[in-house]
């Protein structure tokens, strides 16, 4: 899970921050409304975390915002405020949940992971891809051959999603750069030669994933595939 935490008191987000890791939960932090608005713009989350009181774009104009988008994710309204009338318009800004200073980060954590499966629950399970023995199951982020699970990498299975899709078609390193990695990723970078040269590794022999020379690469049910 990843999660932004609209806090400006600078102390207290780290502190919640690095209390998340070691729950398993990524974090970042924007000290302004402005800088949340920017990060939600080029970065997928799975819970927002808003002080509303906070400089720039309050936690409610941001709120809003998310609303606008419609892109349903879960806002998690974090404020020292605890009267009835504050918390009731902050859910008319589009609250999913509430919670007052000071709290346990116990109670953070179990916030967030009940809007997070809640959130799961509302998605279409995007389909289970199945190619030359594999089989990908992008919504438990799990990968088979031939009924042997295979730990990847994030980054990994991303690639690996990108070729499967292809179902045997070539795709260039331009396009799994584009579509695995983020728009700030070098395109000089050798990143996703090295990813898939790891990623056929960890799939194991007869390598599956073959190098068209000078065009890109592509799923290869086949023993012929090319190291590169």
């Amino acid at each position: 899970m990843r999660v932004l935490i609209l806090e400006d008191e600078l102390f207290l987000a780290e502190a919640v921050r690095d209390g998340l890791r070691l729950e398993a939960i990524a974090a970042d932090i924007a000290g302004d409304g402005d800088t949340a608005l920017e990060l939600l713009a080029h970065t997928a989350y799975d819970v927002a975390v808003l002080d509303r009181d906070v400089p720039g774009a309050s936690g409610d104009e941001v709120a809003a915002r998310i609303v606008a988008s419609g892109s349903g994710l879960p806002i998690l309204m974090l404020t020292a405020a605890d009267r009835l009338d504050d918390k009731a318009s902050g859910f008319e800004a589009g609250a999913d949940d509430y919670l007052t200073k000071p709290f346990e980060l116990r109670e953070l954590v179990l916030r967030l992971r009940a809007l997070d499966r809640r959130r799961e629950r509302g998605r279409s399970r995007p389909p289970v891809r199945e190619l030359a023995g594999l089989r990908v199951d992008p919504f438990r982020r799990e990968v088979y051959r031939d009924g042997r699970y295979v730990a990847l990498t994030r980054k990994q299975f991303a690639v690996l999603e990108v070729l499967v899709e292809a179902e045997g078609g070539v795709i260039s390193a331009e396009e799994l750069l584009e579509r695995a990695w983020d728009e700030n990723a070098d395109p000089f970078t050798n990143a996703v030669r090295i990813t898939v040269s790891a990623l056929r590794k960890r799939l194991g022999e007869p390598w599956l994933i073959a190098t068209v020379a000078g065009v890109g690469y592509r799923i290869d049910a086949g023993p012929a595939a090319l190291d590169g």
